[in-house]
């Protein structure tokens, strides 16, 4: 069922959805919210102990992990919310602005 909100010209004001709804469930890899960000998680190899306890803590599974150890940051997804960067014992993250 395609769910995606039909708008023309003659739809009332009240019936457009407000801006970034989800219709549907299961849909973010569809939706790159990395856009939103403000602030970004840089990561700093050399100082990472691969301890992932900042991909157990990130809410947008942004965190990439192949073979149990860090690899990079999924930016499409990462909103900076910074959870990582204040987990991270080894100051292996950084929050910066965004630019």
């Amino acid at each position: 069922m395609d769910r995606r909100m039909k708008v023309t010209p003659e739809t009332p004001w009240k019936d457009i959805p407000r801006g970034g709804t989800m219709l549907d469930g299961g849909n973010a890899v569809d939706f790159k919210t990395g856009d939103w960000r403000v602030m970004k998680p840089i990561w700093y190899e050399d100082k990472c102990k691969h301890c992932m306890f900042c991909w157990a803590v990130c809410p947008d599974m942004s965190i990439i992990v192949e073979d149990g150890k860090m690899t990079s940051i999924d930016y499409d997804h990462c909103k900076g919310c910074g959870v990582c960067v204040e987990q991270c014992n080894f100051k292996a993250l950084e929050l910066v602005d965004e630019e």
